[in-house]
């Protein structure tokens, strides 16, 4: 099974930049209903897709306060539980970020490990975080926001 995700956040100064539970030195932060994970938002729907379980809204509406300020980690963690009840594995997970600045090549491999963990994998190579720039087109090449794509792809436990 193959799942699609997909997250935007707008930016703005003194607000936190977390991507997969690693805190990120940037002026310039997400803003949003939880910590603005936006990673792991874009993964948690590839993962809700490919296992047929709903999506992130359905499941951590924004409408609940008891999601406010939530960190984005403990909702991954729980999407884990949920697949996992639901006999799935995942085989890999691949996502790309969007975002023109800060760079992020000395974070790469720190949020990668994280993810792994998160998700239970023993491989952290199942998971893949590349990034790029917008070349200054749009918003997003403004730096005004922040953008996430992911794929997972589970198997199913017979």
């Amino acid at each position: 099974m193959v799942g699609f995700g997909y997250d935007i956040h707008r930016l703005a100064a003194d607000n936190s930049l977390i991507l997969g539970g690693i805190t990120i030195d940037s002026p310039i932060g997400t803003i949003a209903h939880s910590d603005g994970d936006v990673l792991i938002h874009a993964i948690i729907d590839a993962l809700l897709g490919a296992s047929g379980l709903g999506d992130i809204g359905e499941l951590f509406p924004d409408t609940d306060m008891k999601y406010k300020n939530v960190s984005s980690v403990a909702l991954l963690e729980n999407v884990m539980e949920k697949i996992s009840e639901a006999a799935f594995d995942i085989i890999n997970i691949d996502c790309q970020i969007v975002l023109e600045a800060p760079k992020l090549k000395q974070y790469k491999s720190e949020i990668k490990k994280n993810i792994a963990r998160i998700c239970q994998l023993s491989n952290k190579d199942r998971v893949s975080i590349k990034a790029t720039t917008h070349e200054k087109l749009g918003p997003l090449g403004k730096s005004e926001g922040i953008a996430v794509y992911a794929i997972a792809q589970l198997k199913q436990r017979v």
